[in-house]
């Protein structure tokens, strides 16, 4: 995804810890895993991936403490991180409300555009487009959320905005519509969706056909983008509506990259999702 393994490492390191953001709690310590060919790639290239991981986990406030490491054909790195919250303040996946508004702290894309960037369709100029999203933590979300509450949360990673909304929904048993042009998109990843799908995303597809109705006509790179398999994306909220202008200030007095109300849950058939035009 990224040639640079400083950056890489930092990624990653970003996209493990959205999961205890998500619930609201606070990460504590990380273990690190890592698989790496050490006959074909300099030790030099770990080091500097190692090395921004942890960099980004100081920015969390994250101890590591430890990890594992295997020798493997292909350059892995992820992260197995504790947090801690109480058993009151936890936010799950379940407990969505009808009339709750939905919001999306990150702009989709990401997917798409280090796809172009991998397959060398797009220019290397387009890394300063998508790694401000992939670098910043969750952590303003998540305070976000603390202040203002929420009633259900997830992070926006493989599955797609789409697949973790159905997942949402599916949980609290119950349906949502998801307003196609409040959704934030990455600059130029229109450009480059009907070309660039990763097989993430050509996944998401086929499963979210028959969970996702789409308006008539609807392009392709619309249903590509919705579905866009993400890397350390933002964070999916669904809050009471009295609370949605209150969370809009909260996640801009603490630095969010992008955020926007793109949707409501509604009763109805769990896990089904509509999309609207407008």
């Amino acid at each position: 995804m990224l040639n640079d393994p400083y950056l890489f490492g930092q990624v990653a390191a970003a996209n493990a810890l959205s999961d205890i953001y998500a619930v609201g709690a606070k990460p504590s310590f990380a273990l690190n895993l890592v698989g790496f060919p050490v006959r074909s790639l300099p030790l030099g290239y770990l080091s500097e991936i190692l090395r921004g991981g942890a960099d980004k986990a100081r920015e969390a406030g994250v101890d590591i403490a430890g990890g594992h490491t295997i020798d493997d054909p292909g350059p892995k790195y992820g992260m197995a991180v504790t947090g801690f919250v109480h058993p009151d303040r936890l936010i799950r996946k379940s407990g969505g409300k009808p009339g709750d508004a939905l919001f999306v702290t990150k702009p989709l894309g990401v997917g798409v555009l280090t796809t172009a960037l991998d397959q060398r369709l797009a220019s290397v100029d387009l890394e300063a487009l998508v790694l401000p999203v992939m670098l910043q933590l969750n952590r303003g979300a998540a305070r976000a959320i603390e202040r203002v509450g929420a009633h259900a949360c997830t992070d926006v990673t493989g599955f797609g905005l789409l697949g973790h909304l159905h997942e949402l929904t599916w949980k609290s048993g119950l349906s949502a519509r998801v307003r196609l042009p409040a959704v934030p998109i990455l600059p130029a990843a229109e450009r480059f969706a009907a070309r660039a799908i990763s097989t993430g995303t050509q996944n998401n597809l086929r499963h979210l056909q028959r969970w996702v109705d789409w308006p008539e006509e609807t392009p392709s790179e619309d249903r590509v983008l919705l579905s866009d398999a993400q890397t350390s994306g933002g964070l999916l909220i669904a809050v009471a509506q009295e609370k949605r202008d209150a969370l809009s200030a909260a996640l801009q007095e603490e630095g969010c990259h992008t955020w926007a109300e793109i949707g409501y849950l509604e009763a109805g058939d769990a896990g089904h999702i509509t999309v609207l035009a407008d």
